[in-house]
């Protein structure tokens, strides 16, 4: 653990907003803020919601901002741009990264040009109609397929189509959803395996992480109720697998310019095949959730782990795009 002097300052623990995913990061934040107050740190949490009033004086009211938001609006950039501005430390990633992490359109086109396997899949704007995209997806993937917000997490607005017809009826009722675009990517069966990542002066990998669900995929309701899921971390993996997961998420972690801490999603196939479904900027900190399991495992407390989070916002280059 660090002794950097910014342990005596005030922590802005940051969080909420309007986003679908306020809840889990309603989660995280409380976690994070009961374990540095808890550690005899000066810590508040601050909404996001309540930004736009606070402006410029945020930077009298807290010395360092811990994210502990998920979503738009706070995992995107836009929150990181913010800071940026105001010149208040923050954790994690800067800008670019946290953007490209975000959109997942954009960031399968970057693992398509650094040649790592992820699923096919099409884009969805609000101006294509259903009937167009069940062409295009008829003539690129055929089914089934997996339908998800370009720019979500936690499994919100998800779902599986095994025909034309489901398709259908996921794609009009997501037009009622938040989200405006939507991929459409062949539907894989395998193994949701997680690796975490955290900065100690290097990036380091965290012990692996498999999760099991006996629901249609490990959907947001499996994410956040442990008796919904079987978890194995360390994940009882061959060698050779674990080791061309570890590197890929670590090629992933270092080109998308990340910072910190990240959490690289995987399939693990029957047939060999390992597809990156996405990587998160801002992993959620929960006590109990991924990234606190990974790190238990690797011996480190749940204080000792929002600590070292919160190390990361010291640690960055003096120009972060």
């Amino acid at each position: 653990m660090s002794n950097s002097p910014y342990y005596a300052g005030r922590i802005g623990v940051l969080y909420g907003g309007d986003s679908p995913e306020r809840p889990g990061s309603v989660a995280s934040a409380e976690a994070a803020f009961k374990a540095l107050s808890g550690a005899g740190m000066q810590a508040e949490m601050i909404d996001l919601a309540d930004l736009a009033g606070l402006g410029a004086s945020l930077r009298n009211r807290i010395d360092v901002a811990l994210l502990a938001c998920h979503g738009p609006g706070g995992e995107d950039g836009k929150l990181q741009g913010l800071l940026e501005q105001l010149k208040i430390p923050y954790t994690g990633s800067g800008v670019l990264a946290s953007a490209l992490g975000m959109h997942k359109p954009t960031f399968k086109t970057l693992l398509a040009a650094l040649n790592v396997d992820t699923p096919r899949s099409i884009t969805v704007l609000a101006e294509h109609s259903v009937e167009s995209t069940l062409t295009t997806v008829e003539l690129n993937l055929g089914y089934p397929v997996f339908v998800k917000p370009a720019g979500g997490g936690g499994s919100l607005g998800a779902g599986i189509a095994r025909d034309a017809g489901e398709l259908a009826a996921l794609l009009r009722a997501r037009r009622k959803e938040q989200y405006a675009e939507y991929m459409v990517e062949e539907y894989i069966d395998g193994i949701p395996c997680t690796v975490g990542i955290l900065d100690q002066g290097r990036p380091v990998v965290l012990p692996l992480l498999t999760c099991e669900t006996d629901r249609a995929f490990y959907d947001y309701e499996a994410k956040h109720d442990k008796g919904l899921r079987r978890e194995s971390c360390p994940a009882a993996l061959p060698e050779d697998v674990e080791q061309r997961l570890v590197e890929t998420a670590l090629k992933v972690h270092r080109r998308i310019g990340a910072h910190g801490v990240s959490r690289v999603d995987f399939l693990i196939c029957a047939d060999g095949r390992s597809p990156v479904l996405e990587v998160n900027t801002v992993p959620g900190l929960s006590e109990h959730g991924n990234l606190a399991t990974m790190a238990a495992a690797a011996g480190v407390s749940y204080v000792e782990l929002i600590k070292r989070v919160l190390d990361t916002a010291f640690t960055k280059d003096s120009y972060v795009p």
